[in-house]
């Protein structure tokens, strides 16, 4: 089965919101053994969605459609959808005397317009929708499925989840979708490609190799695609193994997930603990810890010391290596990681203190010279980056670097591998 994701939305279209309804929707769909052959974000104008609904007919199995079912005049999803399905709207009754009750539940007072909302395409399915008062419809012209749904975040995900899901596993689905990924580091996407170019040429047609590389990071994904299940399987594992034989050094996970989960979950696993103490990254690693599930496990809070006085106060920085060396220094690093640490009785420890910009540079450390430290439990390890991006850049740069410097001492003091 083929599906496209549409997207309505001007707000999306300026960058006024992030559209994050796709990528979740691509991911269930993915799971479910659907491929996705295109992604499209329109703006709420008639014209628009009519092109979009007439050049998806036919080409897929099924279009997800998202947003512009709300109350207002700039929502015109379901008028243009009656149009291009040549029906008409109906109120639907049960629905109407839910959104009553929505209303009268919150104490709101309920306006004329917002009896629209129990309007639906005559001729399609409802897709209830009990946390709100839009309701998703499904409709089919010719040899496509159409299923039009709120914006909404969580109602869209609940009514994915409860009502399009199992409506599409009852279908017949005789293809099949596997997915191997392989996240690496310390090695650049130019040369990651030249270290495995014999395996990629390797690839029978059924399989293909994507890089998603981020500032830091590679991310290989395999994707196999297959009507005999088993063996697109076996298939697509076997070229993995490959890579991951070929890559072992730079492999830091061979499963779909981030360097930082991957380490909250090793940690727990070691029963190992860390804190952060962050200059120039301004909390932002403690903020992509704590974003982790479970993290309580393993992390134990961090500091912002981003004064020299703070510094002193809360890791015990000497003042004279602040004179004699500086801020942005590895002897200021050393002295913070390890103070962070010893203070905070935690395994680990990391520590930043950089120039992010755009001023406060000098001749001798420019705007981008970043220091990082990690103190482990045997030894502490240092290094120092020069950047040459803007701020937001070099701060994204010195956090990714720094998990990954987290990586490898992990793995040097606990000789952790890749699970097969």
């Amino acid at each position: 089965m083929k599906a496209q994701i549409i997207t309505i939305g001007d707000e999306i279209l300026i960058g006024q919101i992030v559209d994050t309804n796709s990528a979740w929707i691509a991911t269930q769909l993915q799971n479910n053994n659907i491929s996705i052959t295109q992604i499209l974000s329109i703006s709420d104008q008639e014209g628009a969605i009519l092109k979009a609904l007439s050049e998806a007919q036919n080409q897929v199995d099924l279009v997800l459609i998202t947003g512009g079912l709300g109350p207002t005049k700039d929502d015109i999803t379901k008028q243009t959808a009656a149009k291009y399905f040549n029906t008409s709207l109906e109120k639907d009754q049960t629905v109407l005397e839910h959104v009553i009750q929505l209303f009268e539940s919150r104490g709101r007072e309920m306006l004329e317009i917002n009896n629209h909302q129990a309007d639906i395409l005559v001729g399609s399915d409802v897709l209830f929708n009990q946390y709100g008062t839009a309701p998703g419809m499904w409709i089919q012209k010719e040899k496509t499925i159409f299923v039009f749904l709120p914006g909404v975040p969580f109602e869209m995900k609940h009514l994915i989840e409860t009502q399009v899901l199992p409506r599409i596993s009852n279908r017949d689905n005789s293809n099949y979708l596997v997915q191997e990924n392989i996240i690496v580091g310390g090695i650049g996407e130019s040369f990651l490609a030249e270290k495995i170019a014999d395996i990629e040429a390797d690839l029978p047609p059924s399989i293909k190799l994507a890089y998603l590389p981020t500032l830091s990071f590679v991310r290989l994904r395999l994707s196999g695609n297959g009507t005999d299940e088993q063996e697109i399987k076996t298939t697509t594992q076997l070229f993995a193994n490959r890579l991951i034989a070929r890559l072992t050094d730079h492999v830091i996970a061979n499963y779909d997930t981030t360097i930082e989960a991957f380490l909250v979950k090793k940690f727990i696993d070691l029963q190992l603990t860390l804190t952060t103490a962050e200059s120039c990254t301004g909390g932002s690693l403690a903020a992509i810890i704590t974003t982790i599930p479970g993290c309580s496990a393993m992390y134990v809070g961090g500091t912002i010391p981003y004064s020299n006085t703070l510094k002193q106060q809360l890791l015990g920085v000497q003042e004279q290596t602040l004179l004699q060396f500086g801020a942005v220094s590895e002897q200021t690093v050393i002295e913070m990681a390890e103070g962070a640490k010893n203070r905070f009785g935690t395994n680990y420890a990391i520590s930043t203190s950089g120039i992010a910009g755009p001023d406060g540079g000098t001749l001798e450390k420019p705007v981008g010279t970043v220091w990082i430290a990690i103190a482990g439990e045997k030894e502490t390890i240092t290094k120092k980056f020069h950047f040459h991006n803007e701020r937001i850049i070099n701060i994204e740069r010195t956090r990714q670097l720094a998990v990954y410097m987290l990586w490898q001492l992990l793995v040097k003091e606990h000789q952790i591998g890749v699970e097969y």
